[in-house]
C-alpha cells in the first residue's frame, strides 16, 4: 500500500484500489462523495460550500435523514400508544427490557397505510419525498399521494456508522408475510454495505465481533452483555459486508440458526470474510434453535462458555465434511480422509498442517504421516497448476497493463502502455508539457486517457494543479482509481525527457496505423460499391 502526500494519491498493489484522499474516505468510512467531503472539512475545522448539482444531491440526502429521523420517533411513541400495545407486549414477551427497547429505538408502525405518511406531511414533507425516502409508496388503482410502506409491524431503525437513521426492519405481528419487511435501498441505504448494530459493535472491548442471522439475536446479545452483535439486513453476507468488518475487529465469530439454512449460510459467509484476512470462527448453538432461546434458556455465562469454545473454519469444515461420510465404511472412510486432506492443503502454516492431520488422524484411524503425505501431494498439484497459469499470465503481457475495470479496457495496449507513461510524467513533472506541442487527445487510442490527457492540459495551461484532488470533480471514480494505478508504477524521473520522446512516437505511430487502417477501409468499401453498382448496371443492359 503506497500513500504519495506530495502529490496527494494513494495505490494498494493488492487490490488495485487507489485515488485521492476523498476517495480513501469514501472506501475507508463507506461514505459517499459528498460524505466523504464533509467528513474531510468537518476534521479541518472548514466550511464546505455548496452549489448546483452537488448542494441538490445534498439536499435530497439530507431531507432523508430528516425524514427517517422524524419517522423513527412516530414509531416510538407509536409502541408507547394504546395502539401499539401488543407490539410492546410482543418485545416484552421476548425478554426485552424497557432500556433496551430505548437503546435501539424499536417500535411500531400504525395498522394504516396514511398514519407516517400524515405524520410527515404535517412536518412539512412532501410526498415524493417520503417515496423517495421509500417510508411510503405510490398507490395504484387511482389513489392519490403516498401509502405507509410498513403496517401493523415491530419497527426496528437501522442506524449507520454516523448515527443516522437510513432505514428500517419490520416484524408482523401475527401470521401475515412477509414475516420482515426491510427498506428497499435508497440514496442513504444500501442493504449490502451496512450491517444492524454495526455502530454499536464498533465500540466494543471483546476484540471479536459475533456475526448473526436477524435483529432480536442481535439485541438480545447486547442486553445480556454482548455489545459485539451484528445481523444483515434481510440479505446473505456479502464482500462489501467482509471488507467493513475486516475494518473494526481481526475476529467474527459467526453464530447462526443451528438448521440447515443456518449451516449454508455459514459455508457461504466463512470463504468472504477469510479473502479479508480476518480470523473466522463458526459457535455452535446446542440445545437451542438460535442465540436467543439459548440466552434465555441458559443465561450470558453459558453462552459466554460456548463462544470460548467456538470452532476455527478449519474444524468446522472438517466437522461438516464427517456428517456426509459413513466412517464405518472403509471406502467412505478413504474418501473422507482424501477430502479433509484438500482441505488442509489450503494452509499456508505447516504448524497449523501437522496440528489438523492430528486431528484428521484420531477421527479416522489413519495415520497422521501418511495424511501430511497426502496434504503435501495435493500442494504440489496445486503448486504446479498455479506455476502454469502464472507462466501463461508471463506470456501475455497484455494483460498486465490492463486497467482491473473491464469498462476502461486498452483496444491498443502498445499504445496505452505510451499514453499511460505519458499522463505518469506530465503529473509528477508539469514542465515536460512543452515535450508534448501538437500531440492532441484525439491521437490518444484510449478514450478514457486521451480524456484525461485532455484535462492535464487544460490544467498546465490555466496554472492549476495537477494534484488527484484538483481533478476529483472532472473525472469518475474509475477513472480516478486508474490514475492512481497510473501514478503508483515505479519511473525514473532522470530520464523523463527521453521517455516523453519515446511515449510520444509510439502514440503518433499507432495513431497513424489507425488512420491508415481506416482510410484503407474506406477504399475498400468505396470499391466494393462500385462494383455492385457496376454489375447491376450491366445486367439491365
Amino acid at each position: 500500500f503506497h500513500v504519495n502526500a506530495e502529490q496527494g494519491y494513494f495505490h494498494c498493489f493488492g487490490c488495485g484500489a487507489g485515488g485521492d484522499v476523498i476517495t480513501f474516505i469514501r472506501k475507508i468510512e463507506n461514505l459517499d462523495y459528498i460524505d466523504a467531503v464533509k467528513f474531510l472539512a468537518q476534521r479541518a475545522g472548514m466550511e464546505l460550500p455548496e452549489d448546483g448539482r452537488d448542494e441538490a444531491a445534498a439536499r435530497i440526502r439530507g431531507r432523508i435523514y430528516e425524514a427517517n429521523r422524524e419517522a423513527a420517533r412516530f414509531f416510538h411513541r407509536c409502541l408507547y400508544s394504546e395502539e401499539g400495545k401488543n407490539a410492546l407486549a410482543y418485545l416484552r414477551g421476548r425478554g426485552l427490557t424497557e432500556r433496551t427497547i430505548k437503546h435501539f429505538g424499536l417500535g411500531y408502525s400504525p395498522n394504516s397505510r396514511y398514519a407516517l405518511v400524515r405524520q410527515l406531511r404535517s412536518l412539512g414533507f412532501r410526498d415524493e419525498e417520503i417515496i423517495r425516502a421509500n417510508l411510503g409508496f405510490q398507490g395504484r388503482y387511482g389513489s392519490k399521494g403516498a401509502l405507509d410502506r410498513f403496517a401493523d409491524r415491530v419497527m426496528f431503525p437501522i442506524i449507520d456508522l454516523r448515527g443516522d437513521v437510513i432505514g428500517f426492519g419490520g416484524r408482523v405481528l401475527g401470521d401475515g408475510t412477509p414475516k420482515y419487511l426491510n427498506s428497499p435501498d435508497s440514496v442513504v441505504f444500501n442493504k449490502s454495505r451496512n450491517l444492524f448494530a454495526l455502530n454499536l459493535a464498533k465500540n466494543t472491548k471483546l476484540g471479536r465481533i459475533i456475526l448473526t442471522e436477524g435483529y432480536m439475536d442481535t439485541i438480545s446479545l447486547y442486553q445480556s452483555g454482548f455489545d459485539c452483535a451484528v445481523a444483515s439486513l434481510g440479505t446473505a453476507l456479502t464482500a462489501d459486508h467482509a471488507k467493513l468488518l475486516s475494518r473494526f475487529t481481526k475476529e467474527v465469530v459467526i453464530c447462526y440458526d443451528a438448521d440447515s439454512a443456518g449451516i449454508q449460510a455459514a459455508n457461504r459467509a466463512i470463504p468472504m470474510l477469510e479473502k479479508t484476512g480476518l480470523k473466522v470462527r463458526v459457535l455452535r448453538v446446542t440445545g437451542a434453535k438460535d442465540p436467543d432461546e439459548f440466552l434465555k434458556k441458559y443465561g450470558p455465562d453459558a453462552f459466554s462458555r460456548l463462544l470460548d469454545q467456538s470452532e476455527n473454519y478449519v474444524e468446522y469444515n472438517l466437522r461438516q465434511l464427517q456428517s456426509n461420510y459413513d466412517l464405518s465404511d472403509p471406502v467412505q472412510k478413504t474418501e473422507f480422509a482424501r477430502a479433509g486432506a484438500e482441505i488442509l492443503a489450503q494452509l499456508d502454516s505447516p504448524v497449523e498442517r501437522e496440528v489438523y492431520a492430528g486431528q484428521l488422524s484420531e477421527i479416522t484411524g489413519i495415520g497422521k504421516s501418511a495424511l501430511l503425505q497426502e496434504i503435501q501431494r495435493v500442494r504440489d498439484i496445486r503448486l504446479r497448476n498455479a506455476k502454469k497459469k502464472q507462466t501463461r499470465r508471463e506470456m501475455i503481457p497484455v494483460n498486465q497493463i490492463q486497467p482491473k475495470n473491464r469498462q476502461l479496457r486498452y483496444e491498443n495496449p502498445r499504445s496505452a502502455r505510451a499514453e499511460e507513461g505519458i499522463l505518469r510524467l506530465l503529473m509528477l513533472d508539469g514542465s515536460l508539457v512543452s515535450q508534448t506541442q501538437g500531440l492532441e487527445p484525439s491521437q490518444f487510442s484510449s478514450p478514457v486517457l486521451g480524456k484525461i490527457y485532455g484535462i492535464l492540459l487544460g490544467h498546465l495551461s490555466q496554472g492549476r494543479s495537477l494534484q488527484l484532488g484538483a481533478l476529483e470533480g472532472e473525472l469518475e471514480g474509475e477513472e480516478i482509481t486508474l490514475l492512481a494505478h497510473i501514478l503508483g508504477q515505479p519511473v525514473a524521473m532522470e530520464h523523463s525527457a527521453a521517455a516523453m520522446i519515446d511515449y510520444r512516437a509510439v502514440i503518433e505511430r499507432e495513431a497513424m496505423r489507425r488512420q491508415n487502417t481506416n482510410d484503407e477501409a474506406v477504399l475498400l468499401a468505396a470499391r466494393d460499391t462500385y462494383r455492385k453498382k457496376k454489375s447491376i448496371s450491366q445486367g439491365d443492359g
